[in-house]
């Protein structure tokens, strides 16, 4: 059985946009609207794992707006909602017995960041033996600072990203190729 989960699409992440963080795929919560809107047409378990931080300057706080879904991915009643408190969606959120329970095997990962809490999601959920489908438009994804100094630019961040995440972990897809 498949399920959809989407991560970290919360209020903060659109803050960050609105603060002018130029995201990798500006459509991102589009296809993610979309995604989830033919996952809940197909009768398909939607998880949404939201992030929340010890950091009590951190915008991502469960109670706080920007710990709050974005529109485009706020959950229907009867839909669960799992809060983790590290990288990983599977980390302490007891997300792995809840798909156990459902009997998944199959996961699409959507969501932000796609560097950084998609990355550690999708890698364990292989670990944990599941099929990851990674659709490439439905992620949200960042610049970030070098290690060695300068920037780093989201659209190259997004690339090796991906090329990791599909040599191993995920078949990489879209949106619609899902829908079809």
């Amino acid at each position: 059985m498949r399920a959809v989960l989407v991560i970290d699409m919360q209020q903060g992440m659109a803050d960050r946009i609105l603060a002018g963080r130029v995201p990798v795929n500006p459509d991102a919560p589009d296809r993610i609207a979309a995604l989830l809107a033919g996952a809940r047409a197909r009768g398909l378990p939607v998880i949404h794992v939201h992030h929340d931080e010890a950091d009590p300057q951190s915008p991502f706080r469960k109670g706080e707006p920007g710990g709050a879904a974005m529109p485009c991915a706020a959950p229907l009643s009867g839909e669960v909602v799992l809060w983790k408190h590290h990288s990983s969606a599977f980390a302490g959120s007891g997300l792995d017995a809840h798909l156990r329970s459902l009997g998944v095997t199959e996961i699409v990962v959507a969501g932000a960041v796609a560097a950084f809490c998609v990355t550690s999601t999708v890698r364990m959920a292989s670990d944990l033996g599941y099929m990851v489908l990674l659709p490439q438009d439905a992620l949200l994804g960042f610049d970030l600072p070098a290690h060695d100094g300068g920037q780093i630019d989201a659209a190259t961040v997004h690339r090796v990203t991906l090329s990791l995440l599909g040599a191993d972990f995920a078949r990489l897809t879209t949106v619609a190729e899902l829908a079809a």
